[in-house]
């Protein structure tokens, strides 16, 4: 419908894997599942649910009345209840012993830990596959001098390929981190209100070892190993501190990479993808705007601020349970995993494509090679019996009249200026002969050869692809 809100990270931006992940369907359909494993545990523990009640649950577990549900919600105020209510519609043999003795935050907290570690994985895959493709690049690059930056400023030369390697190495430390989140997520099981299982040990007579069964039982069933070892109503909110702050640093490394490759496609070095019929700007017809990398870095603002919802909340809990972290997180933390997939699926789309104007980045370091080789030329000329304070001072004149040339759009001819200085004692011919622009990329390739050693047995399974970006 036109006449309604839509975000545009499910129009727009964000994968339909992704999209479905987090869709009512999803989430409403595990609530059941959730229902149905409750249930089967409690039976086989002896409690008064027979096998035909399971079985007609695990039936029913697909097709969900939204519309029982939308009027049910209206008339009690609370959407577990209108889902117990539905399902109940569906079940009715069951209807009676749907979500017993739990609360809540069995279905909703249990739900959010299968969707988030799903999410996680999604995530993590989609940064081994830009990593593949980075690989690809940087080994194809990984002798191409091209001038160095620091400061914004012309510095030492590097290659092209080791460039890449920076970004990669960003994007490993997220790896990392969301390896390391993903094996701190537990199951909250079925705790109770307060996290004590009082409900429990009433229905299970005080048997604490039925009271343990039941939750690794249902934990196993969804692919847990482990519970939270305590917990008030719900799953600790740190966790979601944690997890968010792992997409942040995704978002983080994605702002840095596009950002480098709008800078350099200024100077016309890189430029991201652009087809034949796009079009760059309404009014000015020439433009080749980045706007890829353009919107990776807007999105990903958007994520970094976004991840600050998860430790305002997880530090605002009271005591066991408080209820102001429910509707902030039922709309932060699936934008945060949203948001972060459309980000790696532009930069996906960026990194498969990437084009590299040698000639361009050939003339650049050309122009400044003479500059990087005044440390080499001051070493050659003390060999020969000069004084390095004197040839220092000498190269750094001849330095600033070459600028100040280049900046009134003449050539600088730096390597001519220092011919001409007795202090140096160097022909124009000897001065050049040590212009060789692989002279100064230090140990560029290797560290690529020796840094894509590394990667590679992560990124098995993992070939250079490209994502479609509709628009």
């Amino acid at each position: 419908m036109t006449d309604r809100y839509e975000s545009p990270l499910c129009t727009r931006y964000a994968s339909g894997e992704m999209i479905s992940l987090f869709s009512p369907d999803t989430r409403y359909r595990t609530w059941r599942e959730l229902w149905v494993a409750l249930a089967r545990a409690e039976s086989r523990l002896g409690l008064p649910i027979t096998q035909e009640q399971v079985d007609e649950l695990a039936r029913n577990t697909g097709h969900i009345d939204y519309e029982c549900v939308r009027e049910r919600e209206e008339k009690v105020r609370h959407d577990v209840m209108a889902h117990l209510f539905a399902f109940g519609k569906d079940a009715p043999s069951a209807a009676g012993i749907i979500h017993l003795g739990a609360t809540s935050c069995y279905v909703t907290d249990n739900t959010d830990l299968i969707l988030y570690r799903k999410a996680l994985e999604m995530v993590k895959e989609k940064i081994l596959d830009e990593l593949a493709n980075l690989s690809e690049f940087a080994e194809k690059y990984k002798s191409v001098p091209t001038l160095g930056y620091t400061h914004y400023q012309p510095a030492q030369l590097v290659t092209v390929g080791k460039r890449a390697t920076l970004w990669m190495q960003d994007f490993l430390m997220d790896v990392s981190e969301i390896d390391d989140v993903i094996r701190s997520i537990k199951f909250l099981g079925c705790r109770g209100t307060t996290g004590t299982e009082a409900s429990f040990m009433d229905l299970f007579d005080g048997d604490e070892q039925k009271i343990d069964e039941m939750n690794r039982m249902i934990a196993s069933e969804f692919g847990f190993d482990e519970c939270f070892d305590v917990c008030g109503q719900t799953y600790p909110r740190k966790l979601d501190s944690r997890i968010m702050s792992a997409l942040s640093s995704v978002a983080q490394s994605c702002y840095r990479m596009a950002d480098d490759i709008r800078l350099l496609q200024h100077d016309r070095q890189i430029e991201e993808p652009f087809e034949d019929d796009q079009v760059g700007s309404s009014a000015m017809a020439y433009k080749r705007n980045p706007m890829r990398c353009e919107r990776i870095c807007s999105l990903s603002r958007y994520l970094m601020v976004d991840s600050l919802n998860a430790p305002l909340t997880a530090s605002s809990q009271w005591l066991e349970r408080t209820l102001d972290d429910s509707a902030n997180r039922r709309i932060s933390v699936p934008e945060g995993f949203l948001c972060a997939d459309a980000v790696l699926r532009l930069i996906q789309n960026v990194t498969c494509g990437l084009r590299v104007n040698e000639k361009i980045i050939e003339r650049s370091v050309r122009e400044y090679l003479p500059f990087i080789a005044t440390e080499d030329l001051m070493m050659e000329a003390v060999k020969r019996g000069a004084d390095r304070q004197k040839v220092h001072e000498r190269i750094r004149v001849c330095s600033m009249k070459a600028t100040e040339k280049m900046k009134n759009g003449e050539a600088g001819d730096l390597m001519k200026l220092l011919s001409e200085e007795k202090e140096i004692g160097m022909s124009l011919d000897e001065l050049e002969d040590v212009l060789s622009p692989e002279r100064y990329i230090g140990r560029c390739p290797e560290q690529v050869d020796r840094f894509l050693e590394k990667v590679r047995p992560l990124l098995e399974g993992h070939t250079c692809a490209s994502p479609d970006i509709n628009v």
